[in-house]
Formats: C-alpha cells, sequence, structure tokens
C-alpha cells in the first residue's frame, strides 16, 4: 500500500491582492500526475482545503474538479479531514454524495469516533490498513464548559483532551486489526510541539494551547499532519510528520522546498517516507541590501528568469520612507514580469504598505486586521484597554471559528 500525505491547499487564498487560483491548478494537475506515477492507492488531505470559511467559486470548482479527476487515476480511495480555516458546513455540502465515490470526508468530530475509523482495501477487498481520520479538534469538542479555570488551567485542559481523543480513537483501532499485521494511521491538524511555524499560519487556540507535544500521541504507524505550512518531522519523529503547503503563502516560506509525503510500511509495520518536491509554479523572492545592491539583483533576476513572474519582496537597510523610494524601485522593473509586492527598510512599516486602490477592498484583511486598525485610530482609550480589547476580540473570533 502507498499513501501520499499532502495538506494546506488554502484554495481560494489572495496574497496582497493577488489571485493564487493558476497556481493551484498547476498544482492539483501535477498531483494527478505524481499519484499516477507514484501507483498511490490511497490519498490523505490534512486540513486547510480552503483558505477561508467562505471560499470563491472558483476555488470550490477546482476542488471538485479535483475529486472528478482522481476517480479516474489509480488511486482507491481518498480521504478528507478539515482544517482550523475550513468551514464544516461548506466541506459536508456534498459529503453523500463524495461517499459513493469512495471519498471519506471527516469535517467535524463526530459523538461516535468509529465513525473516523476508515478502512482500507486493495482491489481483491483484503484489508490493508485502518486510518484513524480526525480532523481539526474545536475547544468545543473536547473540552467542556471550564468557566473560572485559569489560563494554566485550561491549557492543560485542551491538551488532555486531544490527547484522550487520540487514545480512544486509537484504542478502537487497535480492536478493530485484532492482531492483524496492518499499520494505523492517524491524522491531525494542530500545531505540534518544536516545530517551524511561517508568518502565514493562524495561530489555533487563541489565548490557550500553543502546542501539543508528539509524545501524548499514541503508537500509530504513521501520523499525517496539516496546519503547519513547512515540511518537517516532528520532534525528529520519521512517522510524524507535516506535508506543508503546496504553494508558499507568506514571502517566509519562499526558500522552503514544498513537498508531498509517499509512505509505504515494511513486514514490522515501519514507515518507509519519500519525500517529492513541488515544482515552483510562481516565483516569489526577498533581496536585502542597499538600494545599489537591490537594482545589481533585480539586473540578475531579469536575466535569470527571462519573461517569467515573479512576486518581490525587497528589504532595504537604508533609511527610506516608503513614497521615497516605491518610484525609484518600480523604475528598475518597468517593463518586466517582476512586480514588486512589498517594500520594508528601518523607516517603513511593513504591515501598512496597502495602496490606494488596495485601501477599497477587503479581500486582504483579516477581522482581526480591521479590529486592530479601529483600535489604532481610537485615541479615548488607554494602552491597557486596547490590549484588553485585542484579547476579547480574538476570543470571541476563536468562538465564531468553533461554530463554522
Amino acid at each position: 500500500m502507498k499513501i501520499l500525505h499532502t495538506s494546506d491547499w488554502h484554495l481560494g487564498q489572495y496574497f496582497m491582492m493577488k489571485t493564487r487560483e493558476s497556481e493551484h491548478l498547476q498544482f492539483l494537475n501535477w498531483l494527478i500526475e505524481e499519484v499516477n506515477r507514484q501507483k498511490i492507492d490511497l490519498l490523505i488531505v490534512a486540513g486547510d482545503i480552503f483558505d477561508s470559511a467562505s471560499p470563491p467559486s472558483y476555488a470550490r470548482k477546482l476542488y471538485s474538479d479535483f475529486i472528478v479527476r482522481l476517480q479516474q487515476s489509480v488511486c482507491q480511495q481518498l480521504i478528507i479531514v478539515s482544517g482550523n480555516h475550513d468551514s464544516v458546513a461548506v466541506l459536508n455540502e456534498n459529503k453523500d454524495l463524495l461517499k459513493a465515490l469512495n471519498v471519506s470526508l471527516l469535517a467535524g468530530l463526530s459523538d461516535d469516533l468509529s465513525d473516523h475509523l476508515i478502512t482500507i482495501k486493495d482491489d481483491q477487498k483484503n484489508v490493508q490498513g485502518i486510518v484513524c481520520a480526525l480532523p481539526f479538534l474545536r475547544v468545543a469538542d473536547v473540552l467542556k464548559s471550564d468557566q473560572g479555570s485559569s489560563a494554566a488551567d485550561k491549557q492543560m485542559n485542551l491538551q488532555q483532551g486531544i490527547a484522550a481523543t487520540y487514545q480512544s480513537i486509537f484504542e478502537l483501532a487497535e480492536a478493530q486489526r485484532n492482531g492483524q499485521s496492518i499499520p494505523v494511521i492517524a491524522t491531525g491538524h494542530l500545531t505540534a510541539v518544536g516545530c517551524s511555524v511561517s508568518d502565514s499560519v493562524r495561530e489555533i487556540y487563541i489565548g490557550s494551547l500553543t502546542a501539543f507535544p508528539a509524545s501524548l500521541f499514541p503508537a500509530f504507524n504513521y501520523i499525517a499532519l496539516g496546519h503547519l505550512h513547512r515540511p518537517q518531522k516532528v520532534q525528529k519523529s520519521d512517522h510524524i510528520r507535516y506535508s506543508g503547503s503546496p504553494i508558499a503563502l507568506s514571502f517566509d516560506e519562499t526558500a522552503q522546498q514544498k513537498k508531498v509525503n509517499v509512505i509505504e510500511f515494511n513486514p514490522s509495520l515501519a514507515a518507509t517516507v519519500s519525500e517529492i518536491n513541488i515544482p515552483e509554479f510562481q516565483k516569489m523572492r526577498i533581496i536585502h541590501g542597499d538600494l545599489t545592491s537591490i537594482s545589481t539583483q533585480i539586473e540578475t533576476l531579469l536575466s535569470e528568469f527571462k519573461g517569467q513572474s515573479i512576486w518581490l519582496e525587497i528589504k532595504l537597510k537604508q533609511n527610506f520612507y516608503l513614497s521615497d523610494v516605491q518610484t525609484e524601485l518600480n523604475a528598475l522593473v518597468a517593463g518586466s514580469n517582476i512586480e514588486i509586492l512589498k517594500i520594508s527598510s528601518p523607516k517603513i512599516d511593513e504591515n501598512n504598505q496597502w495602496q490606494a486602490d488596495q485601501k477599497s477592498t477587503l479581500d486582504n484583511l483579516t477581522p482581526t486586521d480591521l479590529f486592530q486598525h479601529r483600535l489604532e485610530i481610537e485615541d479615548s482609550i488607554s494602552e491597557l484597554q486596547k490590549t484588553q480589547l485585542s484579547e476579547l476580540f480574538a476570543q470571541v473570533c476563536a468562538e465564531v471559528e468553533d461554530k463554522l
């Protein structure tokens, strides 16, 4: 049995007013080809299919078209679990139809954990493995009301609740395995202790659990994780891994080689993982230096990637105001396919670079961005009150997302 593990597609993302539709289409086309090339039996998508709870129509079409095309591939089964960006209601819209296509969709935690046990079979209906398909576990899934508890108590209770959920489903899988020499695989969408987080990763449990200790996972043969965008092992464990996002979702991810994981099991059920590099479908670069060095680096990019589209972040070491340097930098790339999306220097606020035409749209702003902007222009409240209001707003956002 060969399994392909991917996650964090974030279909529908807009990056600094730029659509990612073409990149995502190219990735999904590549993924179908790789499934056939690698002769994949099971495809696991470990959450964050969409970038928002209300994905645009083109993102939904990319998703549904991919599932239809996968039916014509060598892949026998598809398992999809939801992430913190996904809406349970949106994903569940076509759940019954997907089931008829041998697609197992777990968008929210069921009251009966056995609903999350997926048996993997070959063409002869022989059982090849069991998947404990757990989605993003929301606070309400694993915790009862804990009013009056301290922050430390809430964090410990949430951690214990997640651990207990994994232990319970592992025990159900062990009972179903009943001594057979078949692997038990788990999915998850969370932040594990000791892992690298990028700028585009949203904190899951605001004001509470920041990371889950890998030592609390039961003895699964492989754990397919989503949420973090950098492909990585967890605590140097070969069998606990993030596949990462298929495209760079922020400039700080541009240095990462994006990957998918292909997993096989030896007779002793130890996992062997092959990392398959994903092509770069949209070039994104960060360049550093003074204005002279930046000019030279741009000339090098123009020569190296003739005619190719490049999105650029420029980090100037000199002191400039944005209005002083922007015209000069744009002149360096005039007539080319290089677009400067972000400029920073010691005097430039990196988080306040929206152009006049960008300020007329909310596509690139989150509710938290808007709330912080409102606080910044309010001079009738103290800094302490602003901090308290920010914390309360974060809690409200988390509660709303839990109900989506």
